[in-house]
């Protein structure tokens, strides 16, 4: 048992100190992106009819980071502001299957095919369900909005809301202020806000990405997952009801590869898993109606399965070895800056941790 402990932890901890340099940079990026370009202020411009919306609206969502429940509020932003469904489609899917925060994890933890092809993917579904919306969608849905925004409210309290930016008014624009104050923000917002709503998630993330390592044999997937038509259908039976964050699903991602689970089957475990879950169905119905959440949930599934077999297919004609590839983009850093990463993030949640809790 002991045995089995330290081979978690290590891998666990070896994995964190990966993916730490890259995952402070992401936390710096979002948070000058939230200081510059708040929801709101890209609910409002994107709050118009048409293709040239939907495709705002998914490239808009990519660089994001909001998870499938804080993107709710902004969503239902954008559907006030008079965007058609399409829109709201194409952002409630790109935004929670990407971010900027993903992608270098994506790089640190996973390989550049797999970084490229992530946020391509999440793009292209995006702007195919916002289409498909736009033309086959039939029923208006029904929005009670004391619901709407009871199921908001809630959200806010159990997800990375602040993300999202529940508590700002909708008419909020980019506040323009003297340097310190920006840098300020930037830093307290990436280090303090969004970081102690990502750390939860992605510390779970480690840690199973550690029992997988640990339990299973080295070709435990291969079997199963790894690859095919077969594979894919079973990662959507498990990926589409199952709540996780893009950020967290990474690491998790990482050992599955590890294991035998082929690439492709592995990127439809990253582009489900944060796009859908069972506690957001309710408040999807309300949004983009019936007919609408059986689009939604159809094209991601759909496209979700004709990437991953793209993906496998080129890992085959490039002849790559996944597993000889995974995790080797971190080991270009100095060892001595992912140690200073790492113990930074530590101490950052550490602290935001004790002033969340002082407020109580």
């Amino acid at each position: 048992m002991i045995l089995f402990m330290h081979d978690v932890f290590s891998f666990s901890w070896q994995l964190f100190l990966q993916s730490a340099p890259f995952f402070v940079f992401g936390l710096l990026l979002a948070g000058v992106l939230k200081v510059f370009l708040s929801p709101q202020y890209i609910a409002r411009h994107l709050g118009k009819r048409g293709i040239s919306s939907v495709l705002k609206a998914a490239l808009a969502g990519i660089p994001l980071p909001l998870c499938s429940c804080s993107v709710l509020p902004v969503a239902a932003s954008l559907k006030k502001q008079g965007a058609d469904r399409g829109s709201v489609t194409s952002f409630l899917i790109s935004t929670p299957e990407s971010g900027v925060d993903s992608i270098l994890i994506s790089w640190a933890l996973l390989d550049p095919v797999m970084t490229v092809a992530r946020p391509l993917a999440a793009f292209i579904t995006a702007v195919a369900a916002g289409v498909f919306q736009n033309i086959f969608s039939k029923d208006d849905p029904t929005e009670p909005s004391t619901f709407i925004a009871a199921r908001m409210s809630s959200d806010c309290t159990s997800c990375a809301c602040k993300i999202g930016g529940c508590s700002e008014p909708e008419d909020a624009k980019p506040e323009w202020r003297g340097f310190v104050s920006i840098v300020q923000s930037v830093f307290s917002y990436a280090f303090f806000d969004l970081w102690e709503d990502l750390a939860g998630w992605f510390f779970v993330g480690l840690l199973v990405a550690g029992i997988i390592s640990a339990l299973l044999p080295q070709d435990f997937f291969s079997q199963y997952l790894g690859g095919g038509l077969r594979s894919m259908l079973l990662m959507l039976v498990v990926g589409i009801p199952l709540y996780i964050c893009a950020t967290a699903s990474t690491p998790i991602a990482a050992a599955l590869i590890l294991k035998g689970m082929s690439p492709g089957t592995a990127l439809v475990f990253l582009l489900v898993g944060p796009a859908t879950n069972v506690t957001s169905l309710s408040v999807l119905l309300s949004i983009l109606g019936r007919s609408g959440t059986v689009i939604y949930l159809a094209t991601i599934a759909v496209f979700s399965v004709c990437f991953g077999l793209l993906l496998d297919k080129f890992y085959f004609i490039s002849s790559i070895v996944p597993s000889a590839v995974i995790g080797k983009a971190a080991e270009i850093v100095p060892d001595g800056l992912m140690t200073f990463s790492a113990l930074l993030l530590v101490v950052m949640f550490l602290g935001a941790t004790f002033k969340s809790r002082s407020r109580v």
